[in-house]
C-alpha cells in the first residue's frame, strides 16, 4: 500500500523505481569500466613512453662510445710508443686512458677478448690468416673489439690460425 500510495503522489508506478535502480547501476558499471579502460590505457602509454626515453637516451650513448673508440685506440697507440719517453709524460698519458677507459667501462662498454680464443665470426672481424693445425683460433688481435652493455659494436680486427 505505501509503495502505491507514493506512486500516486509522484505519478511514477511502483517497479519504475527498481528499472531506474538497475539502469542507473548499469550506467555506473559503465562508466566504471570506462575508467578502468582509460587508466589502463594511461599506464601503457607511460611505459611505452618511457621505453621510448630510454632507447633513444642509450641510442645517444651508444654513438657517443662509438665516436670515441678511434680515441681510444690512439691513446693505446701512444701507450705502445712512449717506452723512451720522461716517466711524468708516460704517466701523464696512463692516467688520460684510465680515465677515458673507466668512464666508458662504466657507460657499459667492455673489451672483446680476443687472444688465445677460438674465432667466432660474431665478434672477431677476421683480416688475416695463417696455417696451423686443428680449430680456427685467434692467433693476433690487430684492433681491439668492443661490447656495449652485451652487444657487439665493433667487432676485433683479429689474425686466425688454422
Amino acid at each position: 500500500m505505501e509503495s502505491e500510495r507514493a506512486a500516486a503522489e509522484t505519478g511514477v508506478p511502483p517497479d519504475a523505481d527498481a528499472v531506474l535502480e538497475d539502469e542507473l547501476s548499469r550506467e555506473r558499471d559503465e562508466l566504471r569500466a570506462l575508467a578502468q579502460r582509460v587508466q589502463a590505457d594511461f599506464e601503457n602509454y607511460r611505459k611505452r613512453v618511457l621505453r621510448e626515453q630510454a632507447s633513444v637516451v642509450e641510442r645517444a650513448t651508444e654513438g657517443l662510445v662509438e665516436s670515441l673508440l678511434p680515441v681510444l685506440d690512439s691513446f693505446e697507440l701512444a701507450l705502445g710508443t712512449l717506452d723512451g719517453a720522461d716517466e711524468k709524460v708516460r704517466k701523464g698519458v696512463e692516467l688520460v686512458y684510465a680515465e677515458l677507459l673507466g668512464a666508458l667501462e662504466k657507460a657499459g662498454l667492455e673489451r672483446i677478448e680476443t687472444d688465445g680464443a677460438l674465432f667466432d665470426p660474431n665478434v672477431h672481424e677476421a683480416v688475416m690468416q695463417e696455417e696451423g693445425d686443428g680449430e680456427p683460433v685467434v692467433g693476433e688481435t690487430m684492433r681491439n673489439g668492443y661490447r656495449l652493455k652485451g652487444r657487439v659494436v665493433r667487432p676485433a680486427m683479429v689474425k686466425v690460425t688454422r
